[in-house]
């Protein structure tokens, strides 16, 4: 990896993690790692390009069919892709499809870029994703392969212990706080052979126990607010992505915004 390269343009593939959920921002949209990392590209490249193609709620197979072609066409310096999530959180999940959408994605987009960046998705401590942990390894195991394989960077985030803190997740259980994607951004700032502004690892603070009272009105809230409407979607063979447009389609100019 080169240090301190010069990167003018960056393409990001994947679902609701790459597209920012659930890093809100005041106007009701969402801005996420990939955002943030493209600013702090923007800051020092002038000219530099950014395109989003991330859609919530995407499978594998949607992400390839949907968004690989597109941004492997764009012939970028950088291509973020994280997918296949979604589908071990799914009960009925076929890995060996899986695998294999996940080879195609990395086979197309890996010669478009100068740099393909994939990753080890982050995973909540908790029972819910004790269940679907071995997926997710074996999933993680593959893309270490595929990477070793075609020249990708892989930003382990899987191991790194403070983004397994339940404080660094959203009230949904499924997606990263405002300060969990700032650290990702750190994270690929870093795999980039970037100088390390930030130690994107530090643990927080010691946690106090929330009350009995505290954690079921917590666990009310989550149940009523997503895991009802999730299984809802799930029971109805719909999506929350549905019908929703990428972020930001098209590889344009990137006008650097404040980042808080």
């Amino acid at each position: 990896m080169e240090l301190n390269a010069n990167y003018t343009s960056l393409v990001a593939v994947g679902d609701s993690f790459t597209e920012g959920m659930s890093d809100l921002l005041p106007d009701g949209s969402y801005r996420g790692w990939a955002d943030l990392l493209a600013a702090r590209l923007a800051a020092r490249t002038p000219g530099f390009r950014y395109a989003n193609l991330a859609v919530r709620g995407k499978l594998i197979a949607q992400i390839v069919d949907e968004q690989v072609d597109a941004a492997a066409a764009m012939q970028a310096d950088v291509v973020t892709l994280v997918g296949g999530l979604n589908d071990t959180l799914r009960p009925k999940c076929d890995m060996d499809m899986v695998r294999g959408r996940l080879e195609e994605a990395v086979e197309r987009l890996a010669p478009s870029c100068k740099q393909l960046v994939l990753m080890r998705s982050p995973g909540r401590n908790g029972p819910v994703f004790e269940r679907f942990r071995p997926r997710m390894e074996e999933l993680f195991v593959f893309i270490d392969d595929l990477a070793a394989r075609h020249g990708a960077v892989v930003v382990d985030l899987y191991g790194a212990e403070v983004l397994g803190d339940q404080r660094m997740w959203d009230v949904d259980r499924l997606h990263l706080t405002a300060d969990g994607h700032r650290r990702v951004a750190e994270a690929i700032w870093q795999a980039l052979g970037l100088d390390v502004e930030d130690d994107w690892q530090s643990l927080l603070p010691p946690a106090v126990a929330p009350g009995w009272g505290a954690r079921r009105t917590a666990d009310l809230r989550f149940a009523r607010e997503h895991l009802v409407p999730w299984i809802g979607r799930r029971l109805t063979g719909r999506s929350s992505g549905d019908g929703r447009a990428p972020k930001r389609a098209e590889l344009l100019p990137y006008e650097n915004e404040p980042l808080s």
